[in-house]
């Protein structure tokens, strides 16, 4: 018996690479994947689920194992010693209706709800306060779901999460959720737990929920955890609230570097007319000012104006200051690392190379084991939905599109994301949606006159929201409508044949007694002689007694026609089970 040999191979690795590793001309691995529906290319990416199967497809005494993978993680900035003191940076998180964005007013005196479709944040904003002549960096954080990912990049740039809770609401999915992304970015978590003006409210039973399922003990229970309780709307311990935040950043020593070139993160990013493209940044080291220049990932600019984020300009803004500016020739991606240039040919440089090495992971289109297993097992012709997607924010576009693409259809439905852009929607747009079964969607966008006509002409549906659940129902109901139905059958009865009084071309009228269930007119039958089906007929009427009967029980005789579309020779001994057949709308 040969011993398999082990292979170890990266958590993905091209066809070309694959083959090599393995000694295998590459038309081998390309034929066997061609097998199983994918058509790939030498420069096409596996997964390391894909070469395994593909392996154990080939026959192959080899075991893959994974290389030990490196971090792929932003270079991070070594303090000098000239480093001094910064605000804390803090993130707000919560369940949503549990108030935190109400908990923001009340710190900074102004009024985000109202202008929030459905009172939820629907984009990261960046605010500072001001508390005892220290600043705080505030960060609202969206409370939905299906914003996942923009708060998962909220925990990632914050010192400290403060974690609002209903005090008549407990804890929620959300609340957990944003637990576990505190502890991921290891973040320290202050609980404010909120609504404590409400009648319901029982804090007590909220901090006995963290304590014993989440591990977050109160230290007024001996723990280590601080919980304050506070009330949006009549400012209760509000003061207290932002001092304890404080006492917790103290505690990390939290400093940065002011005398080295600006770097930060893209937090924020969309078109408006006028201004061209607003980015919203968050500077961790460095003074940024006017007239520099900044590279993103493959978009660059010249800072133009430098605002915070009440809108007033500044001449220069230091480390945790959320700043919005303009300048960038096109817009930055969310989550992107900025850093300054020496001037404009650097930084087109940089811009450049970062889009070069974009592309060149967009030309090798990755596989999955997911992919080749649902090509492996795929009988039929799957439907395709394709969407195109506008937003107002860079942010709000890869939240809409991420949280798309996790609606579990199953395989029977495609969903295909075939154009997206921040701003208004264009006709560009509408031109890009054409085929059956495609919309596009406008998320906190407008629809200008000129281009609602045209997509009316070329009668394209465009469906605007502003709360993203919304778009996400309405996007899980059109791909619902594109399922086929589901055939049900249900077991009404089972009947013995005792006699056969009538048989015609499409008609039998025989007698039986009912073994089990129930008869009724109206439902199908399957005529089994033994282990053989015959046939499968419809009950038209049901008599007892030599009178019409709605229903016979079981033990009970009785007669019955039944219509057939062709000549039907029953016998005694057969025996008719009795089922109902419907089709039934699927759902995801």
């Amino acid at each position: 018996m040969t011993q398999e040999k082990i292979v170890a191979i990266a958590d993905s690795v091209t066809v070309g690479e694959l083959a090599e590793t393995l000694n295998l001309p590459v038309t081998t691995l390309v034929g066997e994947l061609f097998k199983n529906g994918i058509a790939a290319t030498i420069n096409q990416r596996l997964d390391f689920d894909t070469a395994t199967i593909v392996v154990e497809e080939l026959g192959l005494d080899v075991t893959l194992e994974k290389k030990a993978a490196e971090a792929h993680v932003r270079k991070v900035h070594e303090l000098t010693d000239h480093a001094v003191s910064r605000p804390p940076i803090v993130a707000v998180m919560g369940h949503v209706d549990h108030g935190k964005t109400s908990l923001l007013d009340a710190i900074l005196d102004k009024k985000t709800v109202e202008g929030e479709a459905g009172g939820i944040t629907q984009h990261i904003s960046a605010y500072q306060a001001e508390r005892k002549g220290r600043m705080i960096t505030l960060l609202d954080t969206p409370g939905h779901e299906a914003f996942a990912a923009l708060r998962q990049h909220g925990a990632v740039l914050t010192d400290v999460v403060v974690i609002v809770v209903a005090a008549d609401d407990g804890v929620k999915p959300q609340t957990v959720e944003a637990i576990r992304f505190a502890r991921s970015a290891n973040a320290k978590i202050v609980v404010a737990i909120n609504k404590m003006d409400k009648e319901a409210a029982n804090p007590e039973l909220v901090k006995a929920q963290l304590a014993s399922e989440h591990g977050l003990n109160p230290e007024a229970w001996g723990g280590d955890t601080v919980m304050v309780e506070v009330s949006a709307k009549t400012g209760q311990n509000i003061d207290t609230l932002l001092d304890m935040v404080l006492l917790v950043a103290d505690m990390e020593d939290l400093k940065a570097d002011v005398d080295t070139p600006a770097e930060g993160l893209v937090i924020e990013a969309h078109m408006e007319t006028g201004r061209g493209a607003v980015v919203g940044l968050l500077i961790e080291h460095g003074q940024l000012k006017p007239s520099q220049y900044l590279v993103a990932g493959k978009a660059y600019g010249r800072v133009r104006t430098l605002q915070d984020f009440r809108g007033k300009a500044l001449k220069q803004a230091g480390p945790s200051t959320p700043v919005n500016i303009t300048g960038f020739k096109e817009l930055p991606q969310f989550g992107d690392s900025f850093v300054l240039a020496k001037n404009e040919k650097e930084a087109r440089q940089l811009a450049t190379d970062a889009r070069i090495e974009q592309e060149k992971l967009a030309a090798t289109t990755n596989v999955t084991g997911a992919d080749i297993l649902k090509m492996m097992s795929q009988q039929h012709e799957a439907e395709e939905f394709n969407v195109v997607i506008k937003a107002d924010v860079q942010g709000s576009l890869t939240s809409v599109m991420d949280s798309l693409k996790l609606i579990e259809t199953n395989g029977e439905v495609n969903l295909r994301i075939i154009g997206t852009g921040v701003g208004n929607i264009s006709e560009r747009d509408i031109h890009l949606a054409t085929g059956k079964h495609t919309v596009v969607y406008g998320f906190n966008v407008d629809l200008p006159p000129s281009v609602k006509r045209l997509a009316a002409r070329e009668k394209i549906e465009v469906r605007l929201f502003k709360v993203i659940y919304e778009l996400l129902d309405d996007a899980k109901n059109y791909m619902e409508s594109l399922l086929a139905p589901e055939v049900v059958e249900t077991e009404v009865g089972e009947l013995e044949v005792k006699g056969v009084f009538r048989t015609l071309r499409d008609e039998v009228i025989a007698g039986g007694k009912v073994l089990s269930g129930k008869i009724t007119a109206d439902v199908l039958a399957r005529v089994k002689r033994k282990d053989e089906v015959l046939a499968e007929v419809e009950v038209t009427s049901v008599q007892r007694q030599q009178q019409e009967a709605k229903e016979v029980f079981e033990g009970e005789m009785c007669g019955l026609s039944l219509k057939t579309t062709k000549k039907l020779t029953l016998e005694e001994g057969d025996t008719l089970e009795l089922f109902t057949r419907e089709l039934v709308k699927k759902t995801l």
